[in-house]
C-alpha cells in the first residue's frame, strides 16, 4: 500500500510539473505579445522555481531499490588512534544528525560507547522516514580526517579514521532466518555519553551471529530500560544486518561487471576531511568537492549523496546497456 502511495505520488508530481509548464509558457508568451515585463518576469521565475523541482523529483526517482524506501540504521565506529578518532567519531555523529534533522527526519538512539576522554567508540543511530536508507546507503565506507589536533599540545596535524555502516530496517514482510544455533547473546551494563540512558541492572544486549564461512555479525542495543526490550530492538537490528550483507551480495554481482565503478566496500576510504592546510571534503569516488568544510559537517551532504547515487544508477545502466544478465537470489 504504501508503494502504491509513493507511485501514485509521483505520477501525479510529474503530470502537474508539466501541466505548470505549460501554463508558464502560457502566460510568458502572452506577456511578450502585450510588452508586459513584469508579466514575462513572473513566467520566468515559475519556470526556474519547476526546473528546480523536476531536479528534485529526479533524484528522487533514483531511489528504487528494493529496500530505498524504508528507514535506516547508521552505525558509526572510531578507528585507531585512541581520542584523535573517536573525537572524529563524534563528529560525524553529529554531522548525520543534523543532515536528518535537516530534511525531517526522527533520529533514534540504539547504542553508544562513550571514548575514554572525549568522543565516541561506536554509536548506532536508526533514522525514520520516507527513503532514510535510499540516501544514505552509499555512506558506508571509511571517513578520513586531517586537521590540526585540539589534543596535541604541540598543535600537530593528525589524520584520522571513523567507519560508517549503513543499513536497512526491515519490514515485517521481509523474511529473514536467524538460527539458533549460531546466535550468542551477551548482556550488560547501560552506558551513555553524559550519564545519560544509564541504569544499574544488566540490561544492554549483545549480540553475535555466526553462521558457517560468514564473519560475525555483532550488534548492540541498550537504548531501552528493559532487557526484554533491548533485546527485541538487537534482534530487529540483526535481521536488517544480514538483510544488508543480501544486498552487498547481490550488487557486487553487478559491481563485478562494471570494470567502470569503483567498489563500495566496508574498509574502502569514500570521503576525505580536510581542515588544514587547507578546508577541502572531497568524495574519492565521484571528485566531488567544497571548499566549504564547516558546512558539510554541519549536516550539508546532498550534494555528495546525489552524486553517489548518480553514480551507482549509471554504473547499474552500464551493465545492462551491455546486455549483461544479473540473477537475483
Amino acid at each position: 500500500m504504501r508503494e502504491r502511495t509513493r507511485l501514485d505520488r509521483g505520477v501525479n508530481s510529474y503530470l502537474r510539473i508539466e501541466r505548470d509548464v505549460k501554463d508558464a509558457l502560457d502566460l510568458i508568451e502572452l506577456a511578450e505579445g502585450e510588452g508586459d515585463q513584469a508579466m514575462v518576469a513572473e513566467g520566468e521565475r515559475a519556470l526556474a522555481a519547476l526546473r528546480e523541482e523536476a531536479g528534485k523529483r529526479e533524484l528522487e526517482s533514483l531511489l528504487s531499490g528494493e529496500a530505498d524506501g524504508n528507514d535506516t540504521y547508521l552505525e558509526i565506529h572510531a578507528g585507531a588512534g585512541g581520542t584523535e578518532a573517536q573525537d572524529w567519531a563524534e563528529m560525524l555523529l553529529r554531522m548525520y544528525t543534523r543532515w536528518a534533522e535537516q530534511h525531517g527526519y526522527k533520529v533514534e538512539w540504539i547504542e553508544e560507547s562513550p571514548g575514554e576522554e572525549a568522543g565516541i567508540k561506536s554509536s548506532t543511530l536508526r533514522i525514520i522516514g520516507e527513503n532514510a536508507y535510499g540516501w544514505l546507503k552509499t555512506e558506508s565506507g571509511v571517513h578520513r580526517l586531517v586537521r590540526i589536533s585540539p589534543f596535541d599540545s604541540n598543535a600537530r596535524r593528525h589524520t584520522s579514521f571513523a567507519s560508517i555502516w549503513v543499513y536497512p530496517v526491515v519490514d515485517d514482510k521481509i523474511e529473514v532466518e536467524v538460527e539458533d544455533k549460531y546466535l550468542r547473546v551477551d548482556t550488560y551494563r547501560s552506558s551513555g555519553a553524559g550519564g545519560q540512558h544509564v541504569n544499574k541492572t544488566d540490561s544492554a544486549v549483545r549480540m553475535t551471529y555466526t553462521p558457517p564461512g560468514s564473519e560475525p555479525v555483532v550488534v548492540a542495543c541498550q537504548s531501552e530500560r528493559s532487557q526484554h526490550q533491548n533485546r527485541a530492538k538487537a534482534m530487529a537490528m540483526l535481521k536488517a544486518r544480514l538483510y544488508e550483507i543480501e544486498l552487498q551480495r547481490r550488487e557486487a554481482v553487478v559491481d563485478a561487471m562494471n570494470a567502470t565503478k569503483t567498489e563500495i566496500g566496508w574498509g574502502h576510504q569514500i570521503r576525505s576531511y580536510v581542515l588544514h592546510p587547507y578546508q577541502m571534503v572531497k568524495d574519492l569516488r565521484t571528485g566531488v568537492e567544497t571548499g566549504n568544510s564547516a558546512a558539510v559537517l554541519d549536516g550539508d551532504l546532498d550534494r555528495f549523496l546525489q552524486a553517489s547515487l548518480a553514480a551507482r544508477i549509471a554504473g547499474a545502466d552500464a551493465v545492462a546497456d551491455n546486455g549483461t544478465k544479473v540473477s537475483g537470489g
